[in-house]
């Protein structure tokens, strides 16, 4: 029988941002198969030579620009600050790179959009990393979708928890950078996914503020919120980044559930089944210098290292684009323009926190 070989495009890697996720990115690129020359950037040159010493980078430099224009590089991925994506991203496209881009896309609408219309006119191949369509139990649920297995969704639901000590990290990073605009924005693009684009027609929401704001943040310890789309469906979203700084999820605890004419699905995402103690501490994933005494046990949100390989949906999103980009395979990574819609609903909720009122999708310009 004729063997089938699949030709393998030579990629040259960019890294822009050599902070955490860049890091992962860097470390998972250099092991694919596809990638033969690899450079890293960061506003701090010294992080982004200690990061070419670790992956064995071919080029560093403290100018992101300098890496994305090299002409080895012919594929970048963007891991700054949220509010810093946008300069990097119109570059790579406008010298025709395809990109990969952590969520949000950005923090206004204002950039978003300005990215859309650019990647839209250049007709550029950008993909927002919401690695949680990479978990296996969310795509396995999507299957049950597509196969038309739960008949026509009506309702679902989804809440996400993380420590105060995550929170105050992101908004010391960024202050714009809330948990609503950061983090629950994986959920409202989850959701988004799985009911097949539906757009968003309103959303209500609430929330209460407490021990984020007496750090310095107007950002609220908990939030709720009711989304109903276009065709009726209806979707309630919760989040609070400010349990105990010493809880035991490494990452998000989370629960999400869908409801359908003719099925449901519970999915239980708290990860409360694998619990561990150790009197020796376990370092958390995104704080360097936090540990905790008592974890669950896979609930970094990006993965978890095992025997050397890293395990989870930052590793398995990773490798899908890099397979995409080297061999043309099929990804569900976002697009622009769902990206766009996941930061408008995200603000939406800001904005019916703020008035007390409904708001109706699409904001107002």
């Amino acid at each position: 029988m004729r063997r089938c070989i699949i030709e393998r495009k030579a990629l040259g890697i960019g890294i822009v941002g050599s902070g955490r996720i860049g890091t992962l990115r860097a470390r998972l690129a250099v092991e694919h198969p596809a990638v033969h020359y690899l450079a890293v950037s960061d506003r701090d040159p010294a992080r982004a030579q200690g990061l070419a010493q670790k992956v064995g980078a071919q080029f560093h430099s403290g100018d992101n620009r300098e890496v994305i224009a090299r002409p080895e590089v012919n594929a970048v991925i963007v891991s700054t600050s949220e509010g810093e994506h946008m300069d990097a991203v119109l570059q790579a496209v406008a010298l025709g790179k395809p990109v990969l881009v952590e969520k949000p896309i950005a923090l206004t609408l204002a950039d978003a959009d300005a990215m859309v219309a650019a990647i839209d006119k250049a007709g550029a191949n950008v993909r927002i990393g919401y690695s949680r369509r990479y978990k296996e139990r969310y795509l396995i649920a999507k299957e049950q979708i597509v196969q038309g297995r739960l008949g026509k969704v009506v309702g679902a639901a989804a809440r996400v928890y993380n420590s105060r000590s995550q929170g105050l990290a992101v908004l010391k990073r960024n202050r714009h950078a809330t948990p609503v605009v950061d983090a629950l924005t994986y959920y409202v693009d989850l959701m988004n996914w799985l009911l097949g684009g539906t757009p968003i027609a309103e959303v209500y929401a609430r929330g209460q503020k407490g021990v984020l704001q007496a750090a310095g943040f107007e950002a609220d310890d908990v939030n709720w919120a009711v989304f109903t789309y276009a065709d009726g469906t209806v979707v309630n979203l919760g989040i609070s980044y400010a349990l105990p700084e010493k809880y035991p999820a490494l990452g998000h605890a989370a629960r999400v559930e869908v409801l359908g004419t003719e099925g449901v699905m519970i999915l239980d995402d708290d990860h409360t089944d694998q619990l561990m103690y150790t009197e020796k501490g376990v370092p958390h994933v995104y704080l360097p210098d936090h540990t905790v005494n008592m974890v669950f046990l896979q609930s970094g949100t990006p993965g978890d290292w095992a025997l050397g390989e890293l395990w989870g949906p930052i590793a398995n999103e990773t490798r899908a684009w890099l397979d995409h980009l080297a061999m043309g395979k099929a990804c569900v990574l976002a697009t622009p323009r769902e990206a766009r819609a996941n930061l408008e609903a995200t603000l939406a909720i800001e904005h019916s926190l703020a008035s007390g009122k409904p708001v109706m999708l699409p904001l107002a310009g």
